[in-house]
């Protein structure tokens, strides 16, 4: 079932006979591991999520033989779902930096709507090229240009990087192939392309709004482009004859979402269909071409000839681009995949159904509605807020509420919807524990105290709003 995965092993076992506080003293060992070796001890995020998961299982119920291999078991289970994913998404997001891509699809934006709405253009780039590029990589790119767009009309500097900052924030908490959104998605059992769909449903209307606010924010706050530290004279964008055509530059971002949503939309309407029926037929091509792995692959392929093309570098060279790419995508899968392990050995302990409890007695019809989403994006806000971290908050509490709910007919709505709670809420908090605090503050020239004024303001807002979106459409479009 394409809804949220059952708690198969929860389900086997018989009553905790502690009850609920076993459970919820095993949480709260396993978040103050994770926040103890992060925040205090300024351990690896890998290192931190994988020795919780350890502790956890082993206080978790289960034969003793078993709980050192069954973290192991849930490690590789979850590297298997997104390490594909995450390796071609780092090296699509090199290539498409080092080919000058990205710097085409920003002057797309600025052309369709002229540098009078620049702060658009870098708004809908961020945006856009946030789906498969990291967060920071987006902000490094399009900062140059958001500063030569400050020289150039004069607009506020202010509303410049708030705009492009919470557009990039935005798909990268709720769109696929980002790591986030992709381990909430594995962990709930959310088709990737419903994930993708609902996604960009709710980002939408909600950078939409943000707009306004940052454009209220930039007026009231007076914040000048200052020179950056340990940089010399910056360099002007290239001109546009050294940077590659427009459809080979966008082509490695929209390809994926194409053929995995197509995918999406073809397996619903074949549901029901009978078993000759020419749907079914296409259903079987799209299955293979809306794999995410196949589809990520293509854009890679597609990525590094745009590159080699454009920029044409000696085997070495490009040898060494894809190496250092897949090193930091590396890092990536083994910190999802070890917060994977975590989540799954917080459901063998039972903590989602001790949270079920607490909140709604053993009724789980109790849990339907969109309380759930409020309880999601409170538990994420809550963990956002205490390590810093947006996937370990994304990957803990998708970890939580797995199990909490029987089928999407008992939550009322779509399960994508409760991802993009979950994603909102991991952005919520936004502060100086965070690395995107400090990318935003010191690449962008501003003070602690004026980060906390502007960024911090603009994300925690960006996400109260996308969860009341997010519930708004839950009950007018649940899609159940």
């Amino acid at each position: 079932m394409n809804g949220l995965i059952l708690s198969t092993v929860g389900a086997a076992q018989p009553p905790d006979p502690i009850g609920v506080a076993g459970p919820l003293l095993i949480l709260a060992v396993g978040i103050a591991i994770v926040i103890g070796m992060i925040v205090a001890l300024r351990v690896n995020a890998f290192l931190a999520l994988i020795t919780a998961a350890l502790v956890v299982s082993l206080l978790a119920p289960g034969e003793f033989s078993d709980k050192i291999s069954r973290v192991a078991a849930e490690f590789g289970t979850m590297a298997g779902k997104i390490g594909l994913v995450i390796a071609f998404a780092a090296i699509i997001g090199r290539c498409l930096i080092d080919s000058g891509a990205a710097d085409r699809v920003v002057r797309l934006f600025v052309g369709l709507l002229g540098e009078k709405r620049c702060a658009i253009s870098l708004m809908s780039s961020g945006f856009v090229l946030s789906v498969p590029v990291f967060f920071d990589t987006v902000f490094y790119l399009l900062l140059p240009l958001a500063r030569s767009m400050h020289r150039r009309t004069g607009r506020s500097y202010l509303l410049l990087i708030l705009a492009m900052g919470a557009g990039a924030s935005i798909t990268h908490s709720l769109v696929p192939p980002t790591p986030g959104p992709l381990l909430i998605a594995g962990t709930l059992g959310i088709d990737l392309g419903m994930m993708m769909l609902v996604g960009l449903l709710c980002a939408a209307p909600t950078a939409v709004a943000i707009y306004f606010l940052v454009g209220w924010l930039a007026r009231r706050i007076d914040i000048p482009m200052r020179p950056l530290e340990g940089t010399g004279p910056e360099p002007e964008p290239l001109p546009d004859e050294q940077l590659p055509a427009l459809l080979p530059s966008i082509l490695p971002i929209i390809l994926p979402v194409v053929l995995i949503s197509m995918h999406t939309i073809v397996s619903t309407l074949a549901k029901g269909a009978d078993e000759a029926a020419a749907i079914r037929k296409v259903e079987m091509v799209t299955a293979v071409l809306g794999n995410a792995n196949l589809a990520m692959l293509l854009s890679a392929a597609i990525a590094l000839y745009v590159l080699w093309s454009q920029r044409r570098p000696t085997r070495e060279q490009f040898a060494r681009t894809v190496e250092s790419s897949l090193m930091s995508g590396g890092v990536i899968i083994l910190i999802t995949s070890a917060g994977g392990a975590f989540g799954a050995m917080l459901q063998q302990a039972r903590v989602a159904e001790a949270i079920q409890q607490l909140v709604a007695g053993d009724s789980t019809a109790a849990l339907g509605g969109v309380k759930v989403l409020f309880m999601a994006f409170f538990i994420a806000t809550l963990l956002k807020f205490a390590q810093g971290s947006s996937t370990v908050s994304m990957i803990a509490t998708s970890g939580m509420l797995a199990g909490m709910i029987a089928s999407p007919q008992a939550l009322g709505y779509h399960p994508a919807y409760l991802a993009a709670a979950i994603g909102f809420g991991a952005q919520c908090g936004n502060w100086m524990n965070d690395s995107g605090f400090w990318i935003f503050a010191k690449m962008g020239g501003l003070t602690e105290i004026e980060t906390l004024k502007t960024w911090t303001v603009t994300v925690s807002s960006m996400a109260v709003i996308g969860l009341l979106i997010t519930a708004a459409f839950a009950t007018v479009l649940p899609l159940i």
